[in-house]
């Protein structure tokens, strides 16, 4: 059972009458003993007149994955088994992080029907997003009281990464296909592969004719060349404690899983395999042997429970792990963050075993506010704040450095640059046929 404020305001006008008797001369104690037994009464009346809150069946009404930040259609139904109708509020008990409704939602079912209410939800957080219960309460006709009764009915969203990055892929698209999609190139050159025959057209390379074809077809032929397709391309984010400092709105593994996706969707889409590793001390997630449609889905589903962990990254054990995706020549892009001398030592001892026969590319995700704080200069304070943002910007390009002397490449940007910076590169890699 509970009790609502309307049995609260109902005692507090005994005042009323209390000081009437007081007035007339009557008991004040009997007076004030008679209006709480009165309302005590009225309560139990209420709550013998409520319908029952346990007489009833709930079922809810859940998509199993949801994308950060959109709006998801939750609701549940209410099927009254009663002989009376059911006047309820009703409680979805989903943590804060779901973005519930913050008020209670209201609920009138008659005897042997069903009544549903919506509970539309939008998450702040990826991961598991999960409810027990559905708790009711039955208000009686009084509305001083009522029953209530918790239903144990389990409801569960799986909230992917939003996202957000694939505002850039269309253009990204666009230039992937004057690279390889819908027109062929004439000259053989490294990076390319055998795609079709033609009929020769005048001003066309000599060099690219197909003597034997055009002997079979009685017309001259020529040979056109694309780049290369099925290359290999390997994402490794460092889930350790460096990718849990939070970088504008989100933190570096937020911004990690953006540039993750986008490049995935491009690699795909230019035929390509992509591998996905997961990893600070023990693999994380990983995605590996799915193509076409189903792998942003497959990385989306890997990528919503992981979050950054408080440990050292094993970066050996990292690009062992690596070993266990593909052994070809591939393209390896590092999403972490390397910006301090001391916390890159292990990153750095353990790179150029990767490097070897492979494309290294490193990404890592920069806060736009210590270059701003580089640049003030108004009083002490500033200057000290300023001193030590340049020297985190030195050290940052030190570690930048050094990734360069050992092989590989670094690229560094904020959260919405980042993506967008590494599919250029990638699209660069593919122009260059080194890839």
């Amino acid at each position: 059972m509970f009790i609502t404020g309307r049995l609260a305001v109902a005692l507090a006008v005994g005042v009323v009458p209390l000081v009437l008797a007081g007035l007339a001369g009557y008991p004040a104690y009997a007076v004030l003993g008679a209006w709480i037994g009165l309302c005590i009464l009225l309560a139990v009346v209420d709550i013998a007149l409520a319908a029952s809150a346990r007489s009833v069946t709930v079922s809810r009404r859940v998509p199993k994955r949801a994308r950060l930040g959109e709006q998801v259609p939750v609701s549940v139904a209410v099927h009254n088994h009663g002989t009376r109708a059911l006047h309820a509020v009703l409680r979805d008990a989903w943590q804060p992080t779901a973005g519930a409704p913050a008020e209670r939602q209201q609920l009138q079912v008659s005897p042997g029907e069903r009544g549903r209410v919506a509970i539309p939800l939008t998450p702040r957080r990826r991961g598991e997003l999960v409810s027990e219960f559905v708790m009711i309460r039955s208000r009686g006709p009084l509305g001083l009281a009522g029953r209530q009764a918790r239903h144990p009915v389990r409801g569960a969203i799986r909230v992917l990464p939003a996202f957000t990055s694939r505002k850039h892929l269309p253009s990204r698209l666009a230039r992937l296909r004057e690279l390889d999609g819908n027109t062929s190139i004439q000259v053989r050159g490294q990076g390319t592969e055998f795609d079709s025959l033609r009929e020769y057209v005048r001003g066309d390379d000599v060099r690219s004719i197909d003597w034997r074809a055009t002997a079979r077809a009685g017309t001259t032929m020529l040979r056109t060349w694309r780049p290369e397709r099925d290359r290999h391309v390997v994402i490794i984010i460092d889930t350790g404690r460096t990718a849990a400092a939070r970088v504008g709105d989100g933190t570096r593994v937020d911004a990690a899983l953006e540039a993750a996706l986008l490049l995935a969707a491009l690699a795909s889409r230019a035929g390509d395999h992509v591998h996905l590793l997961m990893y600070d001390r023990v693999v994380r997630g990983r995605v590996t042997g799915v193509d076409g449609a189903a792998l942003l889905p497959a990385m989306s589903d890997a990528m919503a429970p992981v979050d950054a962990r408080l440990v050292d990254t094993d970066w050996h054990g990292a690009f062992a792990a690596v070993r266990t995706l593909t052994t070809r020549p591939s393209l390896i892009v590092v999403l972490t963050a390397q910006d301090a001398a001391e916390s890159a030592r292990g990153f750095l001892g353990a790179f150029p075993n990767a490097s070897r026969a492979t494309t290294v590319l490193v990404g890592s995700v920069t806060d736009d506010g210590i270059a701003a704080l580089a640049r003030e200069r108004g009083s002490r304070e500033e200057v000290y704040l300023a001193a030590a943002a340049e020297r985190t910007l030195r050290d940052a390009e030190n570690v930048a450095d050094a990734i360069r002397r050992a092989g590989g490449e670094a690229i560094a940007a904020d959260p919405e640059e980042l993506p967008p910076r590494i599919a250029d590169r990638y699209l660069e890699l593919k122009a260059a046929g080194r890839l």
